[in-house]
């Protein structure tokens, strides 16, 4: 009887302890909510979040739903991000600018020469010095020229060649020149790639790395009739090698009108060392296991969009990609020619908000592959002829989050 009083008593001492218990729970959640509402500084202090008024926050996207298609057989459909690029951007200071841009469809490695990881294109302080004047310091976008590459990317649906194997984001400075209301003139001195020469080239016999790899890029961006026609040209001087280097030249030319947007792109590289890549990766390493020399990049890219209304337009890119190596190292080589390849990307696009930058689309990416005689008939080569295409549907917005 005394062992069930004393047991009775303990659940009785063990039942209070558990009300005290929640009642100090429940007071200090009482107070801490009070406290976060009245003492508790914000993550951005108040006196600080004025600057939020010039700062933007974006994410640039991409994606749909894609069906796959080689030589016209059928290979599978899969919902895809083409595009995700969180973007930061605004004054800081009167006179100060920075902008900050990371692509999550990249890799997230450290590149060897900039330190940087491949995937943030953009990272750089800019200083307004005046009116015409502009001062860049970091990781920034190459001022290559021509209308496809000064598009927002997740407008572009299929990049021509030479943009799509370009390294087009390099650490460096640039100044940038408003002669006048028509005409700019921007000046860069880059790093000429974001990995060392042995990464991007291998070891190349009788050849030996520059010790200073820049790249300096002029860009001229003018505008005509009332700025109707505009113009951006770039020519790009790389030191890869001693003795060797690569010449960029970008020839863009737009035309725009209430209905009718018409862009034509000329573009050409001429490269001692094979930097865009195309042919020496085409090439076995039992053939050539280094990247070749002497070969030359052309492209023609254009770009035709018809306003049907507000919210509906059609657009067409259509482009030609010629590869070819004017190296004479292989006796059984012919001829220059390499490789030429023909696309069209039709699309349709909706925007269905009057007031906000966003676009469903629906469209065709379509590309054929024809290779020289020379890349289709030598022993090691044997390559063939191919196309690939997609159907893809989605939508793209600059996502405005602040």
């Amino acid at each position: 009887m005394e062992h069930g009083l004393n047991l009775f008593a303990m659940k009785k001492i063990q039942l209070l302890l558990w009300f005290v218990f929640a009642g100090l729970v429940l007071a200090t959640a009482q107070d801490r909510q009070t406290e976060g509402s009245t003492a508790y500084r914000s993550l951005i202090p108040e006196e600080k979040q004025s600057l939020l008024k010039n700062v933007d926050m974006i994410a640039n996207t991409q994606m749909g739903f894609r069906n796959d298609f080689n030589d016209g057989d059928y290979i599978g459909s899969n919902f895809k991000v083409e595009q995700f690029r969180f973007e930061l951007k605004g004054y800081i200071h009167e006179n100060i600018f920075f902008r900050f841009r990371h692509r999550y469809t990249s890799t997230f490695e450290p590149q060897s020469v900039d330190k940087i990881i491949k995937g943030v294109d953009m990272a750089y302080v800019r200083f307004d010095l005046s009116d015409k004047w502009q001062l860049s310091v970091g990781k920034m976008c190459a001022d290559w020229g021509g209308v496809e590459f000064d598009l927002n990317p997740i407008d572009i649906y299929e990049y021509s060649d030479i943009i799509e194997m370009a390294d087009n984001f390099l650490t460096g400075a640039g100044v940038y020149y408003q002669a006048n209301e028509n005409n700019g003139f921007a000046l860069q001195l880059l790093d000429s790639r974001t990995g060392t020469f042995e990464e991007l080239y291998d070891t190349v016999p009788n050849v030996t790395a520059s010790k200073v790899p820049l790249a300096m890029v002029f860009n001229w961006r003018g505008k005509f009739l009332d700025g109707k026609f505009s113009t951006i040209w770039s020519y790009s001087l790389f030191t890869e090698a001693k003795g060797m280097g690569m010449n960029y030249i970008a020839l863009g030319n737009q035309f725009r009108s209430d209905k009718l947007d018409v862009a034509y792109d000329f573009k050409i590289s001429f490269e001692d060392l094979d930097r865009t890549g195309i042919i020496s990766n085409e090439i076995p390493d039992d053939l050539y296991n280094y990247s070749v020399r002497n070969t030359v990049y052309r492209s023609h890219w254009t770009r035709v969009t018809y306003k049907m209304s507000q919210k509906w337009h059609f657009s067409l890119d259509a482009f030609i990609d010629c590869a070819l190596w004017k190296d004479d190292a292989d006796p059984l080589k012919n001829e220059d020619n390499f490789r030429t390849v023909y696309s069209v990307v039709p699309t349709v696009e909706l925007f269905p908000f009057k007031d906000y930058n966003l676009k469903f689309f629906l469209g065709y990416v379509g590309r054929w592959y024809n290779y020289s005689d020379y890349a289709k008939n030598r022993p090691g080569l044997n390559l063939n002829d191919y196309s690939t295409s997609r159907i893809m549907i989605g939508l793209i917005s600059p996502l405005h989050i602040m």
